[in-house]
């Protein structure tokens, strides 16, 4: 290789260092060529990218909540207590995915399940603590076993009949309902998390056999504007 001023030899001709001038193997026009699909190509790979972030953090795919089994081994109105007691023991199943790819979501504040009969409030029960986080795509499985020999439930009269009109059946309808606060990633606002499950359990004593026990989506609440 030699140098002629500005100009290098390249064995195909002088090509100097400001590229106004190339060697006859690569012409002015091809340069240019190869430079206007450089910068279509950065370009189409930041719009791909673009796209990628959006569906990716721009659009909330909200939870999906189920209850995916349950059973009902005690529940009676309290003896040792006022007819708007009840004495309960109520296991069950729920899950809680996230249905985003790409997002985490974080409890904002603690996740709670309540049971309720006649929608009357009878217990609650804390699934899980401000802080807490589900990864995308992943689903979390919460195991519950609650019990009571005097849970207050606000019956009244109308309540305590609906319970004799249930308990003659010996099939139950008791209603868990979630309720808590979550952020998901790359997003600032807080977003409600509320889903009710409505259970028809067919009390099984203890000894007896169990009761099958099928699959419930839980329906979530319309979410806030900005979520």
């Amino acid at each position: 290789m030699c140098c002629l001023d500005d100009c290098c030899c390249c064995g195909c001709g002088c090509y100097d260092s400001f590229c106004e001038r190339c060697c006859p193997c690569v012409s002015y026009d091809t340069r240019e060529t190869i430079f206007g699909c450089c910068v279509c190509l950065l370009l189409l790979g930041a719009a791909a990218l673009l796209a990628v972030l959006l569906a990716a953090y721009g659009f909330i795919r909200h939870v999906e909540v189920s209850v995916d089994s349950a059973s009902l081994t005690r529940f009676a109105l309290s003896a040792a207590s006022p007819a708007t007691a009840l004495a309960y023991n109520l296991s069950l199943t729920l899950a809680v995915r996230n249905r985003n790819w790409a997002m985490s979501i974080k409890s904002t504040a603690p996740l709670e399940a309540d049971y309720s009969f006649d929608g009357q409030r009878f217990d609650r029960v804390r699934l899980a603590d401000a802080g807490a986080v589900l990864p995308a795509g992943k689903t979390r499985v919460y195991h519950l076993d609650s019990g009571a020999g005097a849970a207050y439930a606000a019956l009244g009269n109308a309540g305590a009949a609906e319970f004799a009109r249930e308990n003659a059946t010996g099939a139950f309808q008791i209603e868990v309902a979630l309720a808590g606060e979550v952020r998901y990633q790359a997003h600032a606002t807080k977003c409600k998390l509320a889903a009710t499950c409505p259970l028809k359990l067919q009390l099984a004593p203890p000894g007896t056999p169990a009761v099958a026990f099928q699959l419930v989506k839980c329906k979530l609440a319309k979410p806030d504007k900005n979520c």
